[in-house]
């Protein structure tokens, strides 16, 4: 039967249109199992019924044939989940007769649920005339039919086809990158070069070649400091950071002379491009980080633009008549930069992540955003569509009713995203009087825009190793210093919290390449940088140095595991800080604490305690080490859950150690900048949340309508609750009491 299993998953997977790959299903399955039905059914959640999808044997009656859940024998296989094998089926006390099936002349029934990562996607049912019970091996082998067959089904409902909505209305669903909701025209241009386009070519003119890759390099250089000019005054310095990093790594020696070199070999210009791009994407890409991880899409959108200036002397100016909504195939900060923002409503984009630099951008600008949907670009081009930014759905040419109700939405949307930007400069002070910093975290360039300056209490996370892994060499002490020097300076009057460089394992240096089996569990954080006190004492003389105005450095510790790594790096720290106090002697000793991520450190805090002036807590990699769980890994993703019960009680443990031993203690993980999240983390007793900067405004805001003796009570239910599942709905519906749901999906009432 395995070689019948391959044949008809093999024919199935060749066919894009759910009706006839469905079809050859069937029928190929009827054959396989010499039995005279065999029908696949669809779960519609929204409309809480099966839909009869594809059918060898029934003569169904009418177009569309659908089982409420609760009915029937096929209704009962997709509530409980498991196969139900019956040799006289109408003696079943859950049968129920469907005379619009035709199905009157079948005895015996065999059904499987249709299961892909523990939700029913659907059922297969098989039936014959004869009463009869199927054997175990045919059992076992529609058992296996139907996981293969959920696997093609969820794959093609990722790729936004074989999706039930109500009334045949068309759409598809992405990854929700950037939240707001727009309705609009549908556009895009098909006519700029594609790098994945370029194909193999030689040239014998080299040293033309090689001009004009440098003037494409130039003319790009300073076009990033036309758009990073233009987007200056609308936007904080942090979502700009892209176009800064664009020009850091448009002047490294190091592109220019593997540029030359791919060249030198005979290459045409546009050939060699694409080779190095890919080089460096694929560096970025095999890094399990997944912030560094995406940086590869940056590195892509570099190439992209340094191809388009290879065809072209200047950018062109973009004219369109009315706002958009921009399909693009991987969003790019430079295409949402030549696009006025009041010409474009949304962007969905076939390729990218919600942690991209465009993404971020996206978010800054306050354009709805979804990543990683499949359309035919050119099919939908000037059609009427919605955006959905909070769920990832978009809409193709909306009924009159969804098109209402979404337009009532974005009123809503308006309205809640007024008030939140007007009260930005206000604190965030609870209804109850309680004050909660709220602090940034920042990269390779700080923001240090007068506004969002003034609105945070400081840096709570500021990662040092991105400079780091831009390059092709490790930076100099002089470097670091004027880097760091740059972001205390911004940050003068306010504290700002620099880890030290958390590199290694899975996020490689290029210029010092790791091969590790279990990269997270490897050599990584402060142990690499132990294991190298030369490039760890640079570092921390680097910061000593840029520190020396204003005195508001505090230093972070990575991966802190054990006491004896603690003590080893503290002991450096003291050499580096009597190693500058000699040419500067109005330093002072910053503050230092530890990365609370290792669950070693739940059980440890107490006895290091008194060697540290604070702690943070990095909740997405402690998430991860809590459950065991890769969250970059499609197979797992799904286990990894930042409101698991485990990790709140993990959290508590933590808060209550630190406040036993009177220690400063910051959230600085993505769960700081969740709504959710930032609820349960002040009702769990944190008052300091770090958190990227297109999170700042909308937290402030919900933390202002808040009252912390509530959230207590909230969080000390979701501390006895098993299920991460009912937490969150708790939250949602204290949400949608408060008034304040706009913060998770569309409109606000």
């Amino acid at each position: 039967m395995l070689s019948q299993l391959r044949e008809i998953v093999e024919k199935v997977s060749r066919v894009e249109d759910v009706y006839e790959a469905l079809d050859i299903f069937v029928k190929n399955t009827c054959s396989a199992m010499q039995t005279e039905c065999c029908t696949v059914y669809f779960a519609n959640e929204e409309m809480q019924r099966l839909e009869l999808m594809a059918t060898q044997g029934l003569k169904p009656q009418g177009n569309s044939i659908h089982i409420d859940y609760q009915e029937g024998l096929v209704g009962l296989v997709k509530r409980s989940a498991e196969p139900l094998n019956l040799d006289e089926a109408s003696e079943h006390p859950n049968f129920k007769f469907f005379p619009e099936l035709g199905e009157d002349i079948y005895r015996s029934f065999l059904g499987t649920p249709i299961i892909h990562r523990k939700k029913v996607l659907g059922v297969l049912v098989i039936q014959q005339k004869s009463p009869r019970l199927f054997t175990e091996m045919e059992e076992s082998f529609l058992v296996t039919l139907s996981a293969q067959l959920a696997v093609m089904i969820a794959h093609a409902q990722m790729q936004g086809q074989w999706v039930l909505t109500p009334g045949n209305l068309q759409s598809t669903k992405g990854v929700a990158a950037s939240s707001g909701v727009a309705i609009g025209t549908f556009w895009w241009d098909n006519t700029q070069p594609e790098l994945s386009e370029v194909n193999p070519a030689s040239t014998v003119n080299i040293e033309q070649e090689q001009e004009l890759l440098m003037l494409a390099m130039e003319s790009a250089l300073s076009d990033f400091r036309r758009m990073r000019k233009k987007l200056d005054s609308e936007i904080n310095k942090d979502a700009l950071a892209i176009f800064d990093l664009f020009t850091h790594l448009l002047n490294d020696p190091m592109l220019r002379t593997d540029l030359k070199a791919q060249i030198q070999q005979g290459d045409r210009a546009d050939w060699a491009l694409k080779q190095v791009v890919e080089t460096y994407s694929d560096r970025f890409e095999r890094m399990s980080d997944g912030y560094l991880r995406e940086r590869a899409q940056d590195v892509r959108e570099l190439g992209q633009r340094l191809l388009y200036f290879l065809h072209n002397t200047e950018q062109e100016e973009l004219r369109l008549d009315e706002p958009i909504i921009l399909m693009v195939r991987e969003l790019t900060a430079s295409v949402l930069a030549s696009i006025p923002k009041d010409k474009l409503l949304a962007v969905i984009s076939m390729e990218g992540a919600a942690n991209s630099h465009a993404a971020i951008l996206s978010r800054a600008l306050g354009i709805p955003a979804v990543m990683g949907v499949s359309l035919n670009l050119d099919t939908i081009h000037g059609q009427l569509g919605i955006v959905d930014g909070y769920s990832g759905d978009v809409f193709i040419e909306p009924n009159g009713q969804l098109l209402a109700e979404y337009q009532a939405l974005v009123g809503e949307e308006n309205e809640l995203l007024s008030m939140v930007e007007s009260s930005l400069s206000l604190e965030a002070r609870t209804q109850d009087d309680k004050k909660i910093n709220i602090c940034l975290n920042a990269g390779l360039n700080s923001d240090s825009s007068g506004g969002i300056t003034q609105a945070v209490d400081g840096i709570g996370l500021y990662r040092t190793e991105i400079s780091f892994l831009l390059q092709h060499r490790f930076p100099s002490e002089e470097e670091q210093t004027q880097q760091y020097q740059a972001v205390l300076s911004a940050f003068h009057d306010k504290n700002v919290v620099m880890r030290t460089l958390d590199i290694g394992g899975d996020k490689p240096l290029p210029y010092l390449p790791i091969e590790e089996d279990n990269p997270f569990l490897g050599w990584r954080g402060i142990r690499f940088t132990l294991d190298h006190p030369d490039i760890f004492l640079i570092q921390l003389r680097a910061m000593l140095k840029a520190s020396r105005e204003h005195h508001n450095l505090s230093i972070l510790l990575p991966m802190i595991s054990g006491a004896q790594e603690l003590d080893d790096a503290k002991e450096l720290i003291q050499r580096a800080y009597e190693e500058v106090k000699v040419i500067y002697p109005q330093i002072s000793m910053p503050q230092v604490g530890i990365m609370i991520e290792v669950p070693s450190m739940l059980y440890l805090l107490p006895h290091i305690a008194d060697k540290i002036d604070f702690a943070s807590v990095g909740t997405n990699d402690l998430t991860q080490y809590l459950l065991a769980v890769d969250r970059n890994n499609s197979r797992v993703s799904d286990v990894y859950e930042s409101m698991h019960p485990a990790v709140l009680i993990a959290l508590k443990q933590i808060y209550d150690t630190c406040q036993q031993y009177q220690l400063p203690v910051c959230i600085c993980g993505e769960l700081a900048g969740d709504p959710i999240g930032a609820l349960l983390l002040v009702g769990l007793g944190y008052d300091t949340l770090s958190m990227n900067t297109s999170n700042v405004a909308r937290i402030k805001y919900l933390l202002r309508q808040a009252d912390t003796e509530q959230l207590k009570d909230f969080a000390n239910q979701a501390l006895v609750q098993p299920y991460g599942h009912h937490i969150y709905a708790m939250m949602v519906e204290y949400l949608e009491q408060s008034g304040c749901a706009g913060f998770i999906r569309a409109g606000n009432k």
